[in-house]
């Protein structure tokens, strides 16, 4: 009996020829129509959502393979109650990630967009106040996981000294953990944020945060927008609470941007940190890994613990 995989993303279903290693593919439209029986599909190909009502109603249900490597749309809790496995794209695009996290800064650090609208206006450097070096600042990293440890060492490159915190120590580390978050923020010129987007993440940079990172600190997130709590963030910008922030991230996407052109101290990219050429094929190649290895019965390749 050939294998049945329920693909849950118009995108993964288009994309299908980049992942799918001979499997037949069915769509939650196709069950609804009576074209499949949900007492077979075992698997559910998916991006970061997932729909739990769909969850539900597949009884034999033991694997969601999920394309992205974040998963903050996907009710994890249910997936563990029922024993059902979760698989994802983590470490792909952690280089790539790592690279943006660090471009951002330096954009923001040294003003390289209002100086590009400088110059492309006519105008030089009169009147402008010299900026701080970089040279010798705090970097605080939340998160330590791949893309964390990449942005460590390329801020260590820059001659930031560097520390995180995490909800787990790690021993191995080769930077220094804080006690708290927020001792990280209290410690930090620059806040980079690489947690997992994980339900129980969520808003984990809120307003005390935020307060602790104090007026000459600038927030960097390249995760997810739900980690952040936006209407604090927006708040302390407006304030001048905190110095600044560079996000490629948003709390819904794309954002409403009546909330942020008016700011001039922040730097802003659309969700493309880990979108690059290399990533995206390393993705495809990584969901069907994880899909043959499944269906061959050896281990997972990036599966999560829950």
């Amino acid at each position: 009996m050939p294998s049945i995989v329920l693909v849950a993303s118009p995108l993964l279903m288009a994309r299908s020829a980049q992942w799918n290693g001979g499997h037949t593919l069915v769509t939650p439209a196709d069950l609804s129509q009576g074209s499949g029986s949900a007492e077979n599909i075992e698997v559910i190909v998916t991006g970061e959502t997932l729909d739990s009502g769909l969850v539900a109603s597949l009884p034999n249900l033991k694997l969601v393979a999920c394309f992205s490597t974040g998963y903050g749309g996907i009710d994890v809790a249910l997936l563990r109650s029922r024993g059902i496995a979760l698989t994802t794209a983590a470490g792909v695009n952690a280089h790539d990630v790592a690279d943006h996290a660090i471009a951002l800064l330096l954009a923001w650090w040294h003003r390289i967009p209002a100086s590009d609208q400088r110059v492309r206006a006519g105008g030089w450097r009169d009147g402008l106040v010299p900026r701080p070096s970089l040279r010798g600042r705090r970097a605080g990293i939340v998160g330590l996981g791949r893309i964390g440890e990449h942005i460590a060492r390329r801020a260590e490159a820059l001659g930031l000294s560097v520390s995180w915190w995490g909800p787990h120590a790690k021993p191995e580390a080769a930077w220094p953990r804080a006690a708290s978050l927020l001792d990280l923020a209290r410690d930090s010129d620059v806040l980079f944020v690489a947690t997992r987007a994980s339900p129980e993440n969520a808003r984990q940079i809120d307003a005390a945060i935020l307060h602790a990172l104090g007026p000459e600190a600038v927030l960097v997130n390249v995760s997810r927008g739900m980690l952040v709590d936006e209407a604090a963030l927006l708040q302390a910008l407006e304030q001048h609470a905190i110095a600044g922030a560079a996000l490629d991230v948003f709390d819904c996407e794309p954002p409403d941007v009546s909330r942020w052109k008016a700011l001039d101290n922040v730097v802003l990219s659309p969700h493309l940190a880990g979108y690059t050429q290399e990533a995206g094929s390393a993705m495809f190649g990584q969901l069907g890994e994880n899909l043959r290895r499944y269906f061959a019965g050896e281990p997972l390749l990036t599966p999560v613990s829950y």
